[in-house]
């Protein structure tokens, strides 16, 4: 089975966490999850996250922390997501890859129907 090494943000804006809906055309459609994308060969997880925040979002972030990191199994792949909390620092969020974003509060993350590899990440952030 296919493994992936994948890194996401939990963006802090204005009090609120950002989070992104995948679109019909992606794997996992219309599930949510937070932002990030798979690491290039000779890239740090810190970098990427950078990057791919910035290719998917048009925003700018600054590395908070790092959250324990979540593995899982899909049918067809594997995923090793690695976690940051981040902080907006500049820029205009403008989707590239997903349907919709939301800015929620941390109570109202619950409600989102998670893409099953960013569920332990949700539960260790709600417990901060």
């Amino acid at each position: 089975m296919k493994k992936l090494d994948v890194t996401c943000a939990l963006v802090c804006l204005n009090g609120k966490t950002l989070v992104v809906q995948r679109s019909e055309k992606m794997k996992l459609p219309l599930k949510w999850e937070f932002p990030g994308g798979k690491i290039e060969n000779g890239e740090s997880a810190e970098d990427c996250v950078k990057r791919e925040i910035w290719e998917e979002l048009n925003i700018e972030i600054e590395l908070i922390s790092k959250l324990s990191h979540s593995n899982f199994d899909y049918p067809n792949f594997s995923i090793e997501l690695i976690p940051f909390i981040a902080r907006y620092v500049d820029g205009d969020i403008k989707l590239s890859e997903h349907k919709q974003y939301l800015l929620l509060e941390k109570v109202e993350l619950n409600d989102l129907d998670w893409a099953e590899a960013d569920i332990p990440i949700l539960n260790e952030f709600l417990r901060l």
